[in-house]
């Protein structure tokens, strides 16, 4: 093997922090040579403003330092051309998972509620950086145009990067993120009817750059108006996971969020009971928001829709979440060993348990 085959053997450790493939098979590495013991290689962005060209160039130095024959490395940045960008914006789009595609073995999951204030963006962000944090391929959209907090959960700051046509989300834990609020010069107000809502979703599923992932989560508003409706269209497989807390009145409209289904043809997962209790400091259990409804909201879908839906988690009343939530860090990270990190946690095990039907897909096989 030659001098420059062991650093390009070195160089396929290190993934793009964006687009999450390694540099070399993205053609980014335009040459890599030993001279004596300095390693001198020359690395091309893709754009130029690339907000990760220090991450970048700080993992190409690592990677190179750790090949026996290298004391010392020299690493240039150059950005592609407009043709080297065309060819690598084409490769990548025929490698898009066509999320609306029967075929696709992504599991698109939305996380639906019938009101606000019941946890429902805290819960998907914490179930999108489990999964993620389990090696598990995960994209995350902000489906809540009007009351977006998908960014601030996530602690992500930075804006996506444009490629042209194409958007490359940012990454925060592992999770791929896309949200209005990043679009945003500040935090004004979404003022949008309808068609721009379908738009914006639209936009999303086909301008940004996922690639092929094993969950896409979607935080989906409150209610059962246009965005619901445009995610059952846009994504038929697409399934719901329905967030209540034990109070009446917040069960009695998440059940119209669960019902939506008998309109949509999607299915609901199950249901999730937030805020269910609050442990005291002796042990005993007070029940803030009263008790039942997500049994109550279970029993009831399970009665409209024809089949089992289960109540898959309660999870308990915790400062932690709210700490987390704050910091940017869901408490599945942050705290993973409270009582609401675990029911979380056991949460997203049981979405993951949860077989994917084969039935009727062809699947890829070479002969």
């Amino acid at each position: 093997m030659s001098n420059s085959e062991v650093l390009l053997e070195a160089l396929r450790t290190v993934n793009d922090p964006e687009l999450r493939r390694p540099i070399t098979e993205l053609d980014m590495v335009q040459s890599a040579q030993l001279d004596g013991q300095k390693a001198r290689v020359t690395i091309l962005l893709t754009i130029a403003g690339c907000p990760m060209r220090s991450t970048i160039e700080a993992e190409v130095t690592a990677a190179l330092l750790g090949v026996a024959e290298v004391e010392d490395v020299d690493v240039t940045l150059g950005v592609m051309d407009p043709q080297q960008r065309a060819a690598l914006r084409e490769r990548l789009a025929s490698r898009r998972t066509p999320f609306s595609d029967p075929q696709s073995l992504t599991r698109v999951i939305a996380v639906a509620s019938g009101k606000g204030g019941v946890g429902k963006s805290s819960i998907t962000a914490n179930l999108a950086a489990h999964l993620a944090s389990q090696g598990l391929k995960v994209g995350l959209i902000d489906a809540d145009v009007h009351g977006f907090s998908i960014p601030s959960l996530m602690g992500i700051t930075q804006n996506p990067t444009r490629m042209d046509d194409m958007i490359l989300p940012p990454v925060a834990h592992g999770v791929k993120v896309i949200s209005i609020g990043m679009f945003l010069d500040s935090n004004q107000p979404v003022i949008w009817r309808g068609p721009m809502l379908h738009r914006a979703l639209e936009q999303f599923l086909s301008d940004v750059y996922f690639g092929d992932l094993d969950y896409l989560f979607l935080d989906l508003p409150p209610g059962t108006g246009d965005m619901a409706i445009s995610v059952s269209q846009l994504l038929p497989n697409s399934e719901l996971l329905v967030i209540t807390t034990p109070q009446s009145t917040a069960t009695e409209v998440a059940e119209r969020a669960g019902t939506i289904a008998l309109q949509t043809d999607q299915k609901v997962l199950g249901v999730v009971e937030n805020m269910s209790f609050l442990q005291l400091p002796d042990g005993t259990r007070m029940e803030v928001f009263g008790s039942g409804g997500g049994e109550n909201l279970s029993e009831s879908l399970t009665r409209q829709l024809g089949y089992e839906v289960n109540l898959l988690s309660q999870i308990p009343l915790e400062e932690s979440v709210r700490v987390g939530s704050d910091q940017g860090t869901p408490v599945v990270l942050g705290a993973a060993q409270s009582p609401a990190a675990l029911a979380l946690q056991e949460l997203a095990e049981k979405l993951v348990q949860r077989p994917r039907g084969l039935a009727g897909r062809s699947l890829p096989m070479s002969f």
